[in-house]
């Protein structure tokens, strides 16, 4: 979920997602290029959802 204080996510290019089941889905590529753990439990998330709330 976004907040008011977070950076703007970056734009998706190819390599940040596929498609499955009718859902995008956000690769560690991406992730990575936003640069912090967005908080939903990503799929990829390489920061070890470190803010999902627990």
């Amino acid at each position: 979920m976004s907040r008011a204080d977070d950076p703007p996510a970056p734009r998706l290019e190819p390599g940040d997602f596929y498609l499955e089941g009718g859902l995008l889905v956000l690769t560690a590529h991406y992730h990575l290029r936003r640069g912090s753990c967005c908080g939903n439990a990503c799929r990829h998330c390489p920061y070890g959802h470190e803010n999902v709330p627990r």
